[in-house]
């Protein structure tokens, strides 16, 4: 009898160290990358895990003399170095460009998970203080080399998005959109900031960005969600996972767009003059899923999460569900594939690349660490139609690879994308600590 006994809990045990070994096994794709990108990815099934895929880039920076690798037709240099941590760009109306030089605020608590988070971007070279600045670069001889760097603004809360409405610079810190006084040429700001809203702050996705709209009334902030799938409550997602108008004179707000899981990059189409974004999806359900996207958003849209992801297919970890909402969840208009981490926006528009990037968006991705193989880590180009969107069939085109090396480590993580006054591409890099210059080939 002791005998059956202890065969039955050996079998037990290798049935249970299966399942254990099934459900914490790390996930690598079984789909092309390919062909989960454009207007219509091919979604698999999800594939839930107990242990999240952990696979991210080392973070090592550039040795002397390197740089990325860029497209046929173009050649890219460094247009300033020796920065800390640049996020975002803004070129100013006489051709400054203004740096976020940020990292996330202080993490508080988050247990395990907040530890995982914690080792994670130490990894990935984002685990230092954040410098709370801004920096403003010039160009002064234009000859694409940066003369002079110096702080325009500092005393922030890891500030991200910014942008020029009439007399004022609005500014994105992580917990409140700020405002201060701005004229043409001015080489640094000492006003003590203008509060005009206060931002949910805390938790995942810090990164707030902010856009002007044309008719001078109102802006778009971007609120990304604090959490994975809603996974600590709903009530911590209050105006959060959202795109914000803000209505500055009144100092109010209202929710433009929701159910974007952390939206980031945000851009006006030159030709149909509509609003975009690029949003990265939600993790740990596979190598494959969710596709991180980029879209037109109007008034009202709600893009499904954290119950549903790509226009209504449901992710059933997410209690309690939320039925009706199926039906309404926008799809996106382009996936740019899965775990890419899309940050970067910027349309073509004044660019001077040639006649291969005249009419598309250039979409910075800072890197995955929850696929294998890993993905991003780099800046893409999607070709457009003069009908606002993406062409038919299009593809993401590679524009600026060689972050990672040979060995799998990352020499550099593009992060914002603007172009300059000439036409030039602008790209932070803020694991290189540069802004890459990127020009056509001569």
């Amino acid at each position: 009898m002791r005998k059956h006994i202890l065969i039955i809990l050996a079998i037990l045990i290798v049935i249970a160290g299966g399942v254990i070994f099934y459900l914490t096994r790390p996930d690598v794709a079984q789909v092309d990358f390919a062909a989960v990108t454009g207007a219509q990815p091919k979604l698999v099934q999800p594939r839930a895990q107990l242990l999240p895929t952990v696979k991210v880039a080392d973070a090592i920076g550039w040795k002397d003399g390197q740089k990325p690798i860029a497209a046929a037709g173009l050649s890219v240099a460094p247009f300033v170095t020796g920065l800390d941590h640049p996020r975002w760009l803004y070129r100013l109306p006489n051709g400054d460009v203004l740096v976020a030089e940020s990292n996330s605020p202080p993490r508080k608590g988050g247990g395990i998970t907040g530890w995982v988070m914690g080792v994670l971007m130490g990894k990935a070279g984002a685990g230092v203080p954040s410098a709370n600045r801004i920096t403003l670069v010039r160009d002064s001889n234009g000859d694409g080399v940066a003369e002079s760097k110096s702080t325009f603004m500092m005393g922030l809360n890891s500030p991200f998005g910014m942008a020029l409405m009439g007399d004022w610079l609005y500014i994105g810190n992580t917990d409140a959109l700020v405002r201060v006084p701005y004229k043409t040429g001015d080489t640094a700001i000492t006003a003590k900031p203008e509060l005009v809203v206060k931002l949910q702050g805390g938790g995942n996705h810090w990164a707030r960005n902010v856009i002007a709209d044309p008719d001078g009334k109102t802006l778009y902030v971007t609120v990304g969600s604090s959490s994975n799938i809603g996974e600590n409550g709903m009530d911590r997602e209050k105006y959060r996972a959202n795109i914000l108008q803000v209505y500055p004179d009144a100092k109010t707000f209202r929710v433009y767009a929701a159910g974007l899981r952390n939206p980031n990059g945000l851009a006006f189409e030159p030709h149909s003059k509509q609003l975009w974004t690029t949003v990265n999806e939600r993790d740990m359900i596979g190598s494959d899923l969710a596709p991180d996207y980029m879209s037109q958003i109007e008034l009202g849209d709600h893009f499904g999460w954290p119950w549903y992801y790509w226009g209504g297919y449901p992710d059933k970890r997410v209690e309690p569900t939320n039925p009706a909402l199926q039906e309404y969840s926008k799809r996106p208009d382009y996936a740019l594939g899965p775990h890419v981490a899309a940050l970067g926006l910027a349309f073509a528009g004044d660019a001077k690349l040639g006649a291969n990037f005249a009419n598309g968006a250039f979409v910075g991705e800072h890197g995955s660490w929850n696929r294998s193989p890993v993905s991003g880590y780099k800046v893409v180009y999607i070709p457009f139609g003069a009908n606002g969107f993406p062409a038919k069939g299009a593809k993401p085109v590679d524009v600026l690879t060689g972050f990672l090396n040979t060995a799998g480590d990352a020499q550099g993580r593009p992060v914002g994308v603007i172009t300059d006054a000439s036409g030039a591409l602008l790209v932070a890099d803020d694991v290189g600590n540069v802004i890459w210059r990127v020009t056509q080939a001569r």
